[in-house]
């Protein structure tokens, strides 16, 4: 059994978690921890958890709303972390106490009941990883922050039942921000974070009738809204408005089975 839930989606912070479940043995993959400790600590009681049940963390990429308190938490809780090579220079290069790993494009990684597949993504960070999750038998895609889908990052989407998607920005929206050009530019761009037009998108291309969920995430607080990423999503997977589901910064979401 694979299931996943988002803890906060946003610029403020992102955290999400898998868990699988095989012959009675549960594990718990934290994907990025862009929060303080403490707030960390709260978003996972409001699921029933702590974080002694996380089994390890994979942190996507170096920017502050999604490494946020990973050094912390597996300073406090002995956890491994997994990241790139790029990604642990990005930040310092900081001593993880023997527990640091290093993942890279195409080499899997067994965390308990959890087989993770990183794959390499277009977006202004040293060396970001996205991943494909599977306990084996059902396979979740975590995909935020990236400009476009490269063919490789289409690849890495096929035969998906589930997946957690950014929809980050409305173009029309962005464009009358009052962001200055050069930020417009930078989040708009090839190496940036997906419009709604672009995320859809993507789920258009990679929906076949065993893919069960696709949860909306990373809306942007200032150039977005639940609503028309609702509006948009339903009509490119020709379904109902008030099936498709976001991701908020504030709840993140509840558990969603694979």
């Amino acid at each position: 059994m694979l299931r996943f839930r988002s803890l906060g989606s946003g610029s403020t912070g992102n955290a999400t978690l898998v868990e699988a479940t095989s012959a009675g043995r549960t594990s718990r993959l934290l994907v990025d921890c862009g929060f303080a400790l403490r707030h960390l600590d709260a978003r996972l009681a409001r699921a029933g958890l702590a974080a002694a049940d996380i089994d390890g963390v994979f942190v996507t990429h170096e920017h502050g709303d999604h490494i946020g308190c990973a050094h912390a938490l597996s300073r406090r809780n002995r956890i491994p972390v997994w990241m790139s090579e790029g990604t642990w220079l990005a930040t310092g290069a900081r001593d993880f106490e023997g527990r640091l790993h290093f993942a890279l494009d195409g080499n899997d990684i067994a965390i308990g009941e959890i087989h993770v597949q990183p794959f390499t993504v277009p977006h202004d960070a040293k060396e970001p990883l996205q991943l494909r999750c599977s306990d084996g038998a059902r396979h979740l895609g975590v995909l935020t922050d990236l400009g476009h889908a490269t063919p490789h990052v289409m690849q890495r989407l096929i035969g998906l039942h589930a997946m957690l998607l950014e929809f980050n920005h409305d173009s029309d929206l962005l464009a009358g921000s009052a962001y200055p050009p050069f930020l417009k530019h930078r989040v708009g761009g090839n190496y940036g974070h997906l419009s709604n037009a672009a995320a859809a998108a993507i789920a258009r291309a990679v929906h076949h009738d065993g893919l069960r969920h696709v949860l909306a995430a990373h809306l942007s607080e200032q150039n977005n809204r639940p609503d028309i990423v609702r509006r948009v999503l339903a009509e490119a997977l020709g379904a109902q408005e008030h099936e498709m589901i976001t991701a908020t910064a504030a709840e993140g979401s509840g558990w969603l089975d694979v």
